[in-house]
């Protein structure tokens, strides 16, 4: 796991309580997919890393326990569900329904301000395939997108998004172990470029067209290319 204290998060109040700056850390790190699949998580050493105590480590694991982005195993410690193909299917076909509606609520309210800084993450996510840096790739990539969701000014949707991703973000790792060691061949199946022009024109229909295919392409390669837990 990425070191929790890199994982940058905004400017945080300096009143808010510990279990809230320890839930916003692991929650980033889940969705940016800086937690991989199978990691057991102790509250122990989560504290230690963090530099607090147990307690508001305790209650954040009990909270993303509580959305499903962590299980309990019989020792107490806590791990990432396992992945299934039904399960995976069934995330990224609803991420597909979500997404592509916080896209174009998001289309029709954009700022130029906002539009700058989608196409500034938008190349920031094509440097990090080229660099063949999985984990700068997948901060990028949710960095881009909740950009995007986050414009729709729609609190159920993120929400609903950013649940979803907790779910998925750990298990996208898996794409830094194909492409015979050339992350940039995944741009082949990336459509950000193709959201960003569709937003710049104003066209929201065609946005969220480009990013239910973003998703949609990247769910058909691992669910060819990737490793799934066996069904229970």
């Amino acid at each position: 796991m990425k070191e929790l204290n890199t994982l940058g998060l905004g400017t945080i109040e300096e009143a808010t309580p510990m279990h809230e700056v320890v839930y916003q850390r692991l929650r980033r790190a889940l969705m940016a997919g800086q937690i991989g699949p199978g990691q057991k998580l102790t509250s122990r050493k989560i504290a230690q890393e963090l530099g607090t105590s147990d307690m508001p480590v305790r209650a954040a694991l009990t909270k993303l326990q509580s959305l499903r982005a962590l299980a309990q195993l019989p020792n107490g410690s806590l791990t990432l569900p396992p992945m299934t193909r039904a399960r995976f299917q069934d995330l990224m076909k609803t991420r597909e329904v979500c997404e592509g509606a916080a896209t174009e609520l998001a289309s029709a309210q954009l700022s130029a301000a906002e539009i700058k800084a989608i196409k500034k993450g938008a190349a920031a996510l094509t440097a990090a395939a080229q660099n063949k840096d999985i984990d700068d790739y997948l901060i990028r990539n949710y960095e881009f997108k909740f950009l995007i969701y986050r414009a729709s000014h729609s609190e159920s949707l993120i929400f609903l998004i950013e649940t979803l991703w907790l779910q998925i973000g750990p298990f996208l790792r898996q794409f830094g172990s194909h492409f015979n060691g050339d992350l940039g061949k995944i741009l082949d199946i990336d459509f950000h470029e193709e959201t960003v022009e569709a937003l710049e024109r104003g066209d929201g229909v065609a946005a969220a067209m480009a990013i239910r295919r973003d998703i949609a392409e990247g769910a058909k390669f691992l669910l060819e290319q990737g490793t799934f837990a066996a069904e229970a």
